[in-house]
């Protein structure tokens, strides 16, 4: 078992709540029944991960699809505002060397989990990027707010400074293969694809959107 935490932070997949830059052409209600499903193959991936604890930072409430996490994950509720403030607070309240994860990689497996866990002993830092220039995945040691502050989120930058502001605090980073994530129709399509098996494929092949993902 790997020592620490790997934790999923999440909104709770609600209209208009999550994924709303599916829309259009999904409406609110597809956009988030795309969200619940690859929320779900995360959490999946979460409970068949090797570690010794298990976190879902959630902003909103809990609900049936928390069941995909299994019995021992616990719940905390995000804390800040923005993304980076969220993040810092997490790595605070989780407080041992952690990975977080966000909800919109459904083609992650456990394996590539444990590894940005794994990864902390020997480097302080783990990092997986995106291709739009974010980063899908980040791990500490410890927890640092020093790290966050001041990084852009949701930028073609972000994984670029985010990557600089830690290697600037003195921590090594160990890079993991980059993923690309669910935020626009055309990536649910290219994640989907390559990765048929998922909730997040299969919820996307029932809805009527086949041409506008063709285009």
């Amino acid at each position: 078992m790997t020592r620490g935490a790997i934790a999923v932070i999440a909104k709770a997949p609600e209209p208009g709540r999550s994924k709303t830059r599916l829309c259009p052409p999904c409406t609110p209600e597809q956009a988030a029944l795309l969200a619940q499903a690859a929320l779900r193959d995360t959490l999946s991936a979460l409970r068949r991960a090797s570690c010794e604890r298990r976190y879902v930072v959630l902003d909103g409430e809990p609900g049936a699809w928390l069941e995909s996490a299994g019995p021992d994950v616990v719940v905390i509720a995000q804390r800040g505002h923005g993304l980076g403030e969220r993040l810092a607070a997490a790595f605070d309240d989780i407080a041992h060397p952690a990975f977080i994860v966000g909800m919109d990689t459904p083609q992650i497996g456990p394996a590539l989990l444990e590894d940005g866990l794994r990864a902390l002993s020997p480097a302080g830092a783990s990092l997986g990027l995106a291709p739009d220039g974010g980063y899908w995945g980040i791990g500490l040691r410890s927890p640092d707010a020093r790290v966050f502050a001041g990084v852009p989120m949701s930028s073609a930058r972000t994984g670029d400074v985010q990557q600089r502001r830690l290697r600037s605090l003195g921590l090594d980073v160990a890079l993991l293969p980059p993923l690309r994530d669910v935020d626009t129709i055309e990536d649910a399509r290219v994640v989907a694809a390559g990765a048929p098996a998922t909730r997040f494929a299969t919820a996307l092949a029932r809805l009527d959107l086949a041409e506008e993902l063709a285009a």
